[in-house]
């Protein structure tokens, strides 16, 4: 009987478990910063926008799951430039680390040198435009995602909310 009901529950599949993206309008760096920054969608013309190639959007085991278009963005590194993070020597910013929430409480993580120090620096973007439609317009705004990664889906995140910076101890 238990396996029944647990398996109704899964057809049924409650309305929580669907749910939609809250779109934001801007987004905090806080943590391991000097001083908190926002980014609002009006700062957007402070930053050199980037075209960005088509995407093939695939999930954890590599199968193709839909595409994004129209792409330009900022990199994600030039908006964490604005933002200084507090360490006592230049070595210590080998031991950050960056939390990117979403407003429903998705999580990914990328390492400073990730960001600052490698290639996927350059291909980490927050999105100004898909699929032709402005930020304003994206019904999903703020996005961000990695396009240089094998396997995209794992870090495209929809609705950022804020940028956690820790330092491991």
């Amino acid at each position: 009987a238990r396996w029944i009901a647990f398996m109704l529950i899964l057809m049924i599949q409650p309305a929580w478990w669907h749910h939609e993206i809250q779109p934001t309008d801007e987004f905090m760096i806080v943590g391991q910063v000097e001083q908190e920054v926002t980014f609002k969608i009006s700062d957007i013309g402070k930053f050199d926008i980037k075209p960005i190639k088509d995407i093939q959007i695939t999930n954890h085991a590599g199968e193709r799951k839909g595409a994004i278009t129209g792409l330009k963005g900022i990199l994600i590194k030039d908006i964490l430039a604005q933002a200084t993070i507090k360490v006592d020597n230049p070595k210590q910013l080998s031991e950050c680390f960056l939390t990117f929430v979403a407003s429903d409480g998705y999580k990914i993580v990328y390492s400073w040198n990730e960001i600052f120090n490698t290639a996927t620096g350059d291909h980490t973007f927050l999105l100004t435009e898909m699929d032709g439609k402005p930020v304003e317009e994206m019904s999903q705004r703020i996005v961000m995602i990695s396009s240089s990664d094998y396997r995209t889906g794992s870090r495209n995140l929809k609705g950022l909310y804020k940028i956690i910076v820790e330092r491991i101890e």
